[in-house]
This record gives structure tokens, sequence and C-alpha cells, in this order.
């Protein structure tokens, strides 16, 4: 159909004109927040006719205003189908913004409707504010004082953004359907679409996507913290009989985590703001037991905790900026590989490594594990890095070994004088019983292990010998002790024990090694000695 200005003319004067509702959601929850009211022309024999048809002639014409209140006042009259705290956002012309009875033309219309102001977002366009921004300062400001949200439209597509949002009293800024559509397509539009986000909740803003007709722009957008949507993926533009069954429709069910690329890691749903994330994970940082950073692309230190930092041996300040080369020249060559199969995509764990220079200034040992961070699109942004320091463990595992080296030496050799080697744990129990006491006593080798080699004793010796015991484990000072223990014929035998504790580098004891005696000849000769 032909439409030119007097069959615009013709359709106000008929009350043609119609209000559509599109839904606009919340992101995070899938709860339907409200609708968008847009002018819809029903002409009686050509049927629907959309705004571009007819919304520019009646702006050159001075019709925007009587063709926007007869649009309003049939949307807000079946808005009183809306429950709270749904809401409504109508959009306003370029020259209505020069009309400064607008805030009264609106005010007029909601109260005709029954519509509460307060759950009305007027949406104000660039464009519009290139050359009217005292005018359109003045009527801001009266449309907030009357309880109205502002919405700024199609934000960062004019040619002063930043300085309309520092002007006005925006609310909410809408992320224009252009940057939707191409974010998932490339790379500049993705963080265009994040930077808006950002902004808007760095300055306590609403975002608002338009456009979104697909799930993979939905989830982008929730991950990247956007927290409301219109477009096609949510309903069509629909007249107002179809506004019932859209608010009684089961809600689209949002996923109850925002799995970030790659699936290697979530967060609630409920924390998607990346200011509220960036201040959760520098308390993770902070508070974690191990060292932590970030590298970009090029092996940058982004970030790091200052248990890594001190690992590395240099402050935190120090790090930012640097390459991980430059920080640690000596050990680059051992990280390298991994850190080029991280920016491949792969992740891994585990590995142990040399670490910075130890405290004692020997080189240390470290755990270490990589893991690729992915941007919204699966692309390789930079590593994520958690080392834990090894070098103790790794010194006191040596230790034991040459212990249990030198033991095993010792029972290959033929003792003098009949000692046999037992090995005990730092709190008494017993982890190798010698062959003498097995061989010796009825307590067989199975109770032997832990403290049952205690239930052998004599009444007599047992208090003196825990109290010896207890002594040495306190203090590690050397056991020498003689007592009595029931031998497999039922008679007692005396056993003479003698052991010394094994320290870690760090001075903690790690085992008690020592020998055992028969004694018993040689007190029963000393028994004989002593009678009258």
């Amino acid at each position: 159909m032909q439409v030119d200005i007097a069959t615009v003319r013709q359709a106000i004067e008929r009350d043609e004109l119609i209000p559509s509702f599109q839904p606009v959601v919340e992101l995070r929850t899938g709860n339907l927040a409200g609708f968008e009211v847009l002018a819809r022309w029903h002409h009686p024999d050509h049927g629907l006719i959309l705004p571009p048809n007819f919304i520019p002639l009646a702006e050159e014409n001075g019709l925007i205003g009587i063709l926007m209140q007869q649009t309003l006042r049939k949307a807000f009259l079946s808005a009183t189908l809306l429950p709270a705290p749904l809401r409504l956002a109508v959009n306003v012309s370029p020259s209505q913004l020069r009309d400064l009875t607008l805030p009264n033309q609106l005010q007029e219309a909601a109260e005709k409707g029954g519509f509460p102001l307060n759950r009305l977002t007027v949406e104000i366009t660039e464009s519009s504010l290139l050359d009217n921004m005292e005018h359109a300062k003045a009527i801001a400001g009266q449309l907030q004082s009357m309880g109205c949200q502002l919405a700024l439209d199609d934000f960062g597509t004019g040619y002063s953004s930043l300085r309309h949002l520092q002007s006005l009293p925006f609310d909410e800024l809408k992320i224009d359907r252009s940057f939707v559509d191409s974010m998932t397509k490339t790379r500049e539009s993705r963080k265009i679409v994040a930077s808006i986000i950002g902004l808007a909740h760095s300055l306590g803003r609403t975002t608002v996507a338009e456009g979104v007709e697909t799930e993979e722009q939905a989830d982008m957008l929730l991950w990247l913290g956007c927290e409301l949507g219109q477009g096609w993926l949510y309903g069509r533009p629909v007249t107002a009989e179809h506004v019932p069954g859209i608010i009684a429709a089961p809600q689209r069910a949002a996923p109850a985590t925002i799995y970030t690329p790659g699936d290697g890691w979530a967060v609630s749903s409920l924390e998607a703001l990346p200011t509220q994330r960036l201040s959760q994970l520098q308390a993770i940082y902070d508070g974690a037991p191990v060292g932590l950073c970030f590298l970009d692309c090029d092996l940058r230190y982004v970030s790091l905790n200052k248990r890594l930092a001190d690992l590395n041996g240099a402050p935190v300040a120090a790090h930012l900026g640097k390459t991980v080369k430059e920080m640690l020249p000596n050990n680059f060559e051992s990280y390298e590989p991994y850190l080029m199969r991280a920016l491949q995509g792969e992740a891994i764990e585990g590995v142990e490594l040399p670490r910075g220079q130890a405290k004692s200034g020997e080189l240390g040992t470290a755990l270490i594990s990589y893991q690729p961070a992915w941007d919204e699109a699966d692309e390789v942004i930079g590593v994520s890095i958690a080392v834990i320091d090894v070098t103790e463990k790794k010194r006191t595992e040596q230790a034991l070994r040459e212990s249990d080296s030198q033991l095993r030496q010792m029972k290959e050799q033929k003792e003098e004088g009949g000692k046999v080697p037992w090995i005990m744990d730092a709190t008494g129990n017993s982890l190798q019983p010698s062959s003498l006491w097995v061989t010796t006593t009825e307590v067989n080798k199975k109770r032997i292990r832990n403290l049952g080699w205690l239930e052998a004793l004599h009444e007599d010796d047992l208090q003196p010998v825990v109290k010896i015991m207890r002594d040495a484990l306190r203090t590690g000072k050397p056991i020498d002790i003689e007592y009595r223990i029931r031998n497999v014929d039922g008679d007692w035998t005396w056993i003479r024990s003698r052991g010394k504790p094994h320290f870690s580098p760090s001075g903690e004891i790690l085992r008690w090694y020592g020998t055992l005696e028969n004694i018993d000849a040689k007190k029963k000769v000393e028994e004989t000695a002593l009678k009258p």
C-alpha cells in the first residue's frame, strides 16, 4: 500500500492506530518484566501497517503528538490487565522532546487509563538529543518528578553517547539491536556490548538488550551481566487481547548457573553482575591458601595474590605488566611448554616444577596447575595459574626415603649382640615391629601394630614405660628403656629398647628408628648376684 500524509491523517481521524505489546524478560530468572508499547496501524482494507511506513510522515507533519496520544490512551486502558510490578515502556520521538507539554500529555493519558506512572519507562533515542539538549533536560526532569523512569534507547549509535549519559538522569541503557545481532559473530561487537554493560553497572544503571533472537545471544548477554532482554526469542509484538495469555503462560526456565565458555566453571545466576564478580574473585584471591595469578595471551601478569608474589620473591606491584620470563628467567624454560599448551585451550593439573627461590636460597618445588580462560565466544584470553609450594613435602619424602633405605641396610646386615630394628611413627604407633618381638612375645604381629605392643608388658613396667615414651615423643629425647614381656611359654622375658627420632628439614619428628635387645640372661645374672 502506498502511504501518504493524507492517509495518515485519515487513520488518526478514524482512530485506526492501535498499541502493540512486546514482552521484556529478566534474563537471569526468565520472568516477565513488562512490555514495550509499539504503535501499529490497523488499516481496514490492507491490515497491519508497520511504523516505518507512517511514523516518519507523522513526525515531519506535526502529527506525532496526537498519534502517540491515541496509541497510549488505548495502551494504558489495556494495561489495567497488567499486575504489578510489570512495567510499560514507551518511545518518544525527537520532535516530542521539543514539546514542553509532553509530560502533561503522558500524565493525562496514564490517568485516563488508570496506569501508575511509577511503572512507566520513557525511552529517548540518542538521535533526538543532538540539537535539543535544553528542552530534553527540562522534560526529563519533569518526567522523573512524576515517577517515570528514563531509558536511553539505541545506546552507542549516536555521536556523543557518554555526554548524553552524563547530562540526563537515565535509569536504563538499551543496547542497540545491531550490536546484539553481531555480537555472536564478531569480537568487536562482543567487546562493545561488554563495555556498555560494564559502564551501566558502574553507574548503577540497568541494561536492556534489543533484538534478542537466539539462545546463543541470550546466553552471552546473561554471562556478560545484562539484566533485561526483548526480541523474537521472547515474543513478537502482540495486540492487547493476547497480553493476558502471555502473562498467564509459564515463564521461560532460566539456568540455575551461568556456565562460562569452556564448561570449566560455573557461577550462580543470582550473582551475574561483573562488578559483583570482581569483588568476589578478589576475596577468593586474597583468601586462597595457594598462589594464584592470571596471565594474558602475552604471558604478562594481569593479577596475582600476595601468596604467589611471596613464592616468587617479589612484591605484587613488581609483577603487574611484566612477563613470566621477566620475573622468573631461570625457570621460564620449564614453564613455557605448559603455558603454550594452556593458551591452546588445554587444562593442565598438578605438574611438579621448580619455583622461585626458597627462603633458604635453594631452588624450591611447586605443584602447578594451568587453566585456560575463555571469553564469551570460546576464545582463550589468558591463563589462570594455581601454585602450591611442595618444597618442604619433597624434602620430607626424601628424608623418609633415606631413612627407610638405612633401615633396610640394617635389616640386611647381621646386627651385633642380637639387636633387631623397629620403626615407630611420630605419635608412638608401631609401623614395623622388630622381628625379635614377634618371635618372643605371645602378642601376634597384627596386635603389635599401633600401640598394641603395650599389651604384652608386665603390669609393674607399664606405667614407667608409658611415662618415658610420652616424654620422648614430646621432647624428641632418645629412648632407652628396659621392661618385661610375656613370652610364648608364659614366662617373663627382659627386653631393652633403644631408639632415636628422625627429623624433617623443618625440625618436625618424622619417624622413630630403634632396636630391641634380649637382655633376659643378663638380668637373671644380675638378680642372682644380688641374692644373699
